[in-house]
């Protein structure tokens, strides 16, 4: 696998860090602080590394199968980060397509989640785009994605709700067009659940 590229420019991350401390009275020359600057852009660089990968190289893993039923993924872990506020928002995702005679390495849809996750965005956004890649890529009958997440914008600032979790849904397909299916999918989803 080749290397991946470092395109995040830690260097502009540490300065901007270094003003943010400066800025809210901070002594940037504390030993508590001395290293912040650095563990900060290092830590924006592996956070928002989905910025430079390629979800396709995830969906190259395709198998012929005869198999005309639900594929799902529950409960696939995720962390991204809120582009309003530059806070996390954390949670699970919920994946799941109906197959037309192809079927996708199953640790290749939680590679996916990730690659969209690690970028700066909207839980909204990153529902559809996942279920989108899915559609284009793998051509099934339907594709249904559902995301849970708790958002550090809304739980630690602001209206302070500690517990709240926010639901988007992306339904493609027949998962869209058909009540049975659809109800059947997101059934499937919740199964053991709360």
């Amino acid at each position: 696998m080749a290397k991946k590229v470092q395109k995040v420019d830690q260097e502009r991350i540490r300065n901007a860090v270094r003003e943010i401390l400066l800025a809210v009275g901070e002594d940037v020359d504390r030993e508590g602080l001395q290293k912040t600057p650095d563990r900060v852009a290092r830590m924006y660089a592996e956070l928002l590394s989905g910025m430079y990968e390629d979800p396709n190289v995830h969906l190259r893993s395709v198998f012929t199968e005869e198999y005309d039923e639900i594929v799902l993924l529950r409960d696939i872990p995720f962390y991204s980060v809120c582009e309003h506020h530059l806070l996390p928002f954390i949670g699970k995702a919920h994946v799941a397509y109906l197959p037309t005679g192809k079927v996708l390495g199953v640790s290749k849809l939680a590679r996916i989640v990730d690659c969209y996750a690690h970028r700066l965005h909207t839980q909204e956004r990153l529902t559809g785009q996942i279920a989108d890649v899915l559609m284009r890529s793998l051509k099934p009958q339907g594709v249904a994605v559902v995301l849970q997440a708790s958002h550090s914008c809304m739980t630690i600032r602001g209206i302070k709700k500690p517990g709240s979790l926010m639901v988007t849904s992306a339904l493609r397909g027949i998962f869209k067009k058909d009540a049975r299916s659809r109800n059947e999918v997101l059934s499937l989803m919740h199964q053991g659940t709360a």
